[in-house]
């Protein structure tokens, strides 16, 4: 599949911050890290990337506006577009050494999302897709998998941590998802999270507390190689309601009886 010109924008933005990453990710003993609130970090390569990838996509498009997780919304008033844009989803791996982080971009349009990508650079994993032309692992398309029986459905979720809300409800969640599937996997990025129920390796994904950024780019590959992407309450609103179920098709019900809220 060709790529086309906005991806192509956005794939040269997630590309010059990966390298930055993959630089800072290599001597992450010596960056600076403040605390954003308890156990929310933000580091010195949180936002050099997002300062690389605010500049790539506004130099490329000025006329669009620019939503980044570390500084907020810049750009014109009255945009054509709206980068919305995770520098480094899954920070706290990033700054215990663990391999498993990527960059999150989105482009929003007259309310939707029509294209996002998804960088992890360690692995060299480019997942992109754009609104009604399918999803893609760098140049393979991707199919979510088909798999009906929950018990041998692999799941992804995320856990609570300090200073987080719904701990109780977010654990019996995973207990009854546990004892009904193959697994529950927690691994600290949700970009990835649902990158993965795209490629086919999870069923499934569902959190609650998320951010647009951590989500609006994934929803839409997910949705374009054949999931089923939803709000806790089965709804469209996974931006103001703060949480997402993303699954395959096959498996979505099965899902939402066990984590949703009916």
């Amino acid at each position: 599949m060709r790529r086309s010109a906005l991806i192509n924008v956005m794939v040269k933005a997630a590309d010059k911050a990966g390298r930055q990453l993959l630089r800072d990710f290599g001597d992450v003993e010596h960056l600076t890290v403040s605390r954003k609130g308890p156990a929310d970090f933000v580091s010195q390569a949180d936002r050099r990337a997002e300062a690389i990838i605010r500049d790539t996509l506004t130099e490329a498009r000025p006329e669009f506006a620019f939503f980044g997780e570390e500084s907020g919304q810049t750009g014109p008033e009255e945009p054509e577009g709206r980068w919305i844009c995770d520098p480094l989803d899954g920070t706290t791996n990033f700054l215990h050494g663990l391999p498993h982080w990527a960059i999150s971009i989105a482009l929003e349009q007259a309310g939707s999302i029509v294209a996002g990508v998804i960088f992890d650079p360690v692995k060299d994993e480019l997942f992109w897709a754009e609104r009604g032309l399918g999803a893609y692992l760098n140049s393979r398309p991707l199919r979510v998998t088909r798999r009906e029986d929950l018990s041998e459905a692999l799941f992804a979720t995320g856990l609570p941590f300090k200073g987080r809300d719904h701990q109780d409800g977010v654990v019996a969640s995973v207990e009854r998802v546990s004892w009904a599937s193959a697994g529950v996997r927690r691994a600290g990025s949700a970009a990835l999270d649902l990158a993965y129920v795209a490629a086919g390796r999870y069923d499934g994904f569902w959190e609650r507390g998320l951010s647009a950024w951590d989500v609006v780019a994934g929803g839409l590959i997910v949705s374009e190689a054949g999931g089923r992407v939803t709000d806790m309450a089965g709804g469209a609103r996974i931006v103001s309601d703060k949480s997402i179920i993303a699954a395959a098709p096959m498996i979505y019900d099965q899902l939402f009886d066990l984590v949703g809220q009916k």
